[in-house]
């Protein structure tokens, strides 16, 4: 038997605050309300299947401020692309490190004296990149493992099996097997937004939910979490140019 689609995504546009704006337009069987999601790809309205399009665009106009306040914050979270050149300024556990590029035979990235030397036998931006993602997903898993094992021991829990993810719109995720997925890029973070981090996924070892008992444990395990988590939630976006 086919399977049903239960919704449908359409690009749209429609004029808002003064100005021409494109918004993805989630369909789904089932919905009740309109919701509104704003992040870096733009905005999202999803909708019931059935309800007119000028009644789902009547109720954005309703929430226009709040649109176009996210829309506005986004702009300026956004980080100019990556450039893979000799010099680059790269992040790493919260500090700037430079990229130093080279040729060599075998490819081959080591940290050292403020810098990242990255020995590639092409130079092309596309080989010196994947050399870079490479080192940062081999140093991302050495160092959140080695945290998460001290942490979890700290907080009196037997340390999690340990997974890099390569999620953009989140940093972490723990399920019932015991698995913590860990984001690799939260490696370019400050050390004190990665132990928040790894607490708010080991806090779900006990608590699968977000309940207050969930928020509880993770303010016994990271005291500061509130004040860590506002600062990383400002400045993720500087973590995620490539």
């Amino acid at each position: 038997m086919p399977r049903l689609d239960l919704a449908t995504h359409d690009l749209r546009r429609m004029a808002l605050g003064g100005e021409t704006l494109d918004y993805v337009l989630v369909r789904r069987r089932g919905r009740r309300g309109v919701g509104f999601k704003v992040n870096a790809d733009g905005l999202t309205v999803s909708a019931p299947l059935s309800m007119p399009l000028s009644r789902i665009e009547a109720l954005a106009r309703e929430s226009e401020r709040w649109i176009l306040r996210k829309i506005a914050e986004w702009r300026t979270r956004r980080v100019p692309p990556m450039e893979w050149r000799d010099g680059a300024a790269l992040p790493y556990l919260g500090r700037t490190i430079l990229l130093a590029i080279g040729e060599a035979r075998r490819n081959n990235v080591e940290l050292g004296d403020g810098a990242l030397h990255a020995s590639v036998r092409e130079a092309s931006p596309e080989a010196v990149e994947r050399a870079v993602v490479a080192w940062y997903k081999h140093a991302a898993l050495a160092h959140l493992a080695g945290r998460a094992f001290t942490l979890a021991r700290v907080a009196g829990l037997t340390p999690p099996r340990i997974l890099l993810s390569s999620a953009l719109s989140r940093w972490g995720s723990c399920n019932s097997r015991r698995e913590v997925r860990l984001a690799w890029r939260l490696v370019k973070a400050r050390p004190d937004f990665i132990d928040y981090v790894i607490c708010h996924e080991l806090a779900h070892l006990r608590h699968m939910n977000h309940s207050s008992a969930f928020w509880a444990e993770v303010g016994r395990q990271c005291p500061d979490y509130v004040r860590l988590r506002d600062e990383l939630f400002a400045t993720e976006h500087l973590y995620r140019s490539f």
